[in-house]
């Protein structure tokens, strides 16, 4: 089973992709998790993914264009299989 995770933070799987269950079926290749950072997919030179949300307020949100650019780029690497997206925020 593949996993692909959209994260600002991919240093904090590799607790899940090393320790535990989790970290036994990535050894025998039962599962596998791919990380994606959306700042990979930023144009601008300071890899800007977070906006002021609407309206003013405290918090902030992230910019639909680099969310955008990182689900394409999922989607292109693959097409023949059906997506799931499930979506966190904390």
């Amino acid at each position: 089973m593949r996993f692909d995770v959209v994260t600002l933070f991919p240093e904090m799987f590799s607790a899940l992709t090393q320790w535990g269950v989790t970290g036994r079926a990535c050894e025998q290749s039962l599962a596998s998790v791919h990380l994606w950072n959306p700042r990979d997919f930023c144009s601008d030179a300071r890899k800007t993914v977070d906006d002021r949300a609407y309206g003013g307020g405290p918090g902030m949100v992230m910019m639909a264009k680099p969310l955008e650019e990182t689900l394409a780029g999922i989607h292109a690497a693959h097409r023949k299989w059906p997506q799931i997206y499930l979506i966190s925020v904390i």
